[in-house]
């Protein structure tokens, strides 16, 4: 509850609208790109829910901190990762600022920086959490082809 002017009417008012159903939640979020056409797909807290539950895909998804060394490690790596995939219509790798966003899901637990989860088109309830590897090309690579509900891209032989 947000309002400019507090009294009795609006506090009746809007517990009348929670009885309903009818309120909506407050969600923390940065605008919403203009252009979201890069390798690595921008989620902000009003998009979570289209992209990264979206049931048509799979997605990688990174949580960061703009401030942390560890993400700003991470981000050539995990661009280079987005133009590795580019071409594949069910798979997208995203990244969220989790300080300016609210994540819309209480399955994807944010407790460190950068926090990477799988998110399969069929179980965007259990999400799998990235953990034990080095976050570099092939590890991450490989955590994505082990977890893929489908990839269409053939391995690439030596």
């Amino acid at each position: 509850m947000e309002p400019e002017e507090f009294d009795s009417d609006v506090l009746r008012q809007f517990v009348l609208a929670f009885k309903k159903g009818k309120l909506k939640p407050i969600v923390k979020s940065q605008p919403v790109p203009k252009s979201n056409k890069g390798p690595v797909k921008v989620v902000v807290g009003k998009t979570f829910d289209a992209i990264v539950m979206d049931p048509k895909n799979d997605v990688l998804i990174e949580f960061y901190a703009p401030w942390c060394g560890h993400c700003k490690k991470l981000e050539p790596v995990y661009t280079e990762l987005g133009k590795k995939y580019r071409n594949e219509k069910n798979l997208v790798i995203a990244k969220m600022d989790a300080t300016a966003n609210d994540v819309t899901s209480d399955r994807y637990k944010v407790e460190g920086f950068p926090t990477i989860y799988f998110a399969p088109r069929d179980k965007k309830n259990n999400p799998i959490k990235f953990e034990g590897g080095d976050r570099d090309l092939e590890h991450l690579s490989k955590f994505i082809e082990e977890h893929a509900t489908k990839l269409s891209r053939t391995k690439e032989e030596l």
